[in-house]
C-alpha cells in the first residue's frame, strides 16, 4: 500500500499546531495595531530581479521557475524585497512615514539538516518606511520588545549592532581579504580570524572587532577611543542616542541588550542599525528573529533612484511557538464547541439545523456542533460530549421546543 507524505521540507499544520499559531498571531497582531501599523498582503510569487535587489537573497536558496513568457519568477524568501517594490510602485503617493505589518509564509531551499530541511516558514514583522534617524530605530525595537512581551517570552535578549560603523571598521583591510575577515566575523570564527594570512596589525584589529560586544555602555566607551573620521563619529552618535532614548524610556531594557559590532551579515543589505532576538532554551540558542535598517533599498526600485529609508523586522513563528511550549501560556487544547444540539428524533433534524443557526447568531462567538450520531440513551449523549468539552446541550423536539443543559464537568 502507497503511503502518502508531504513532499521534503514540506509539513502539515494539525488543527492544535493552528490553535498555538493564531494564538501568537493574535498578539502579535495587536501589538502591531496598537502601534499604528496596517497590514500589507503581497504576492506570494515575485520577479527573480526583484527578489535578487540589493544582494540581500542567495540565489540559490530561491525556489524558482519560469512564467509561460520565460521569465524567472521565485517564491518569495522573505517579505522586505516584496514590500519595498510594493510600497515605491503601489504607494507613492501615500505619505510617509508608512506603517505596514504582514503575517505569511515564505519559502527557502534549504538542503542543509537545520529545521529538518523544511522549506516553507512563517514570518510575522513591520516595515518603518520613510523616515530615518534615533527615534524611527528606537520606536521599532521597542515594538520588537513589545511583541516579545505580548507572547509572555522570558530569558530573551535583544543582540544590537551597527552595519554601518562596522563595515568602515573593515575598510582597512585589503579588498581580497575584507569578505573572508567578514564571513568569519558574521560566522563567529575565532579560528579563522586567528589563522588567516593577515598582517600582525590587522589580525589584532579584526580580533578587536571580533571582541566588540557587551554591555551598551561598555562597548560604546571603547568605540569612543578609535579613530573615526567625521562621517563615523556621526554614525556613533546616533548608536548613543538610540542607547540612551532607549535607557531613558526603559532603563531595565538595556539589562537585556548586548551591543555586539561583530554582528554582521555576509550581504551588503543593512546600512545602520542590525538586530537579533535569540532566546536561551533547554536545547540552546534559538534564533527568534532579526531586523535592521535598509536606507538603500527601496530606491533600486524607483524609476527616479528616489531614496526612501526604511527599518524593520521579522519574527519567526515556528522559533516562537518551539519556545513558548516551554512554558505555560500557550494553549494545550483546540478550542472546544460551546454547544451541542441533539435533535430528539430523525424527525427533528431540520428544527435541530434551525436552533444551532440561532445560537450562532449571538454576539459573541459561539461554537456550535450538530449530533450527527444515533445514540441509545440521553446519557451516552452526555459523555460523548463531555469527551468533546462541550458544556451545554440543546435537545431539540419536531415541534420546536429546546431544553437546554449544562454538563457539570
Amino acid at each position: 500500500m502507497t503511503v502518502h507524505q508531504p513532499p521534503a521540507g514540506a509539513r502539515d499544520l494539525l488543527p492544535l499546531d493552528v490553535t498555538q499559531k493564531q494564538w501568537i498571531e493574535r498578539r502579535l497582531q495587536d501589538a502591531f495595531r496598537r502601534w499604528g501599523y496596517h497590514r500589507i498582503i503581497t504576492s506570494t510569487l515575485e520577479r527573480l530581479d526583484t527578489l535578487m535587489a540589493g544582494g540581500a537573497i542567495d540565489r540559490s536558496t530561491v525556489m524558482q521557475f519560469p512564467d509561460p513568457d520565460d521569465e524567472m519568477l521565485g517564491l518569495r524568501p522573505e517579505l522586505t524585497a516584496s514590500i519595498a517594490r510594493a510600497a515605491v510602485t503601489r504607494m507613492a503617493e501615500l505619505s510617509l512615514p508608512q506603517r505596514l505589518y504582514y503575517n505569511a509564509n515564505v519559502f527557502r531551499r534549504n538542503r542543509s539538516k537545520a529545521y529538518g530541511g523544511q522549506q516553507e516558514f512563517y514570518q510575522a514583522g513591520v516595515e518603518l518606511l520613510g523616515i530615518d534617524g534615533a527615534m524611527a530605530d528606537v520606536e521599532v525595537l521597542l515594538l520588537l520588545v513589545d511583541c516579545l512581551r505580548s507572547v509572555g517570552l522570558q530569558r530573551w535578549t535583544l543582540v544590537l549592532g551597527e552595519a554601518e560603523l562596522t563595515r568602515s571598521l573593515l575598510d582597512p583591510f585589503p579588498e581580497a581579504q575584507r569578505d573572508r575577515v567578514r564571513e568569519a566575523i558574521a560566522g563567529l570564527d575565532r579560528v579563522a580570524v586567528e589563522t588567516m594570512d593577515l598582517s600582525p596589525q590587522l589580525r589584532d584589529r579584526a580580533l578587536m572587532l571580533f571582541d566588540l560586544r557587551g554591555r551598551p555602555k561598555d562597548v560604546l566607551q571603547r568605540l569612543a577611543t578609535l579613530d573615526l573620521d567625521d562621517d563615523r563619529r556621526r554614525v556613533l552618535d546616533n548608536l548613543k542616542s538610540i542607547v540612551s532614548l532607549v535607557e531613558a524610556i526603559d532603563p531595565k531594557l538595556l539589562e537585556s541588550v548586548v551591543l555586539d559590532l561583530s554582528l554582521i551579515e555576509t550581504f551588503n543589505y543593512y546600512t545602520g542599525i542590525v538586530f537579533e532576538v535569540v532566546c536561551e532554551c533547554d536545547s540552546g540558542t534559538r534564533l527568534l528573529g532579526k531586523g535592521g535598517r535598509y536606507d538603500r533599498l527601496l530606491e533600486l526600485y524607483d524609476p527616479q533612484n528616489r531614496r526612501c529609508p526604511g527599518i524593520g523586522f521579522s519574527l519567526n513563528l515556528e522559533d516562537l511557538q518551539q519556545t513558548l511550549l516551554t512554558g505555560d501560556r500557550l494553549p494545550t487544547n483546540t478550542p472546544a464547541s460551546d454547544w451541542l444540539v441533539v435533535p430528539s428524533t430523525p424527525r427533528a433534524q431540520g428544527t435541530a439545523f434551525s436552533c444551532a443557526r440561532q445560537l450562532r447568531q449571538d454576539s459573541q462567538v459561539v461554537r456550535v456542533e450538530l449530533l450527527l450520531e444515533d445514540f441509545s440513551d440521553s446519557d451516552e449523549v452526555r459523555e460523548y460530549a463531555r469527551r468533546r468539552r462541550i458544556s451545554h446541550l440543546a435537545w431539540v423536539t419536531e415541534q420546536g421546543e429546546v431544553q437546554r443543559e449544562t454538563l457539570e464537568p
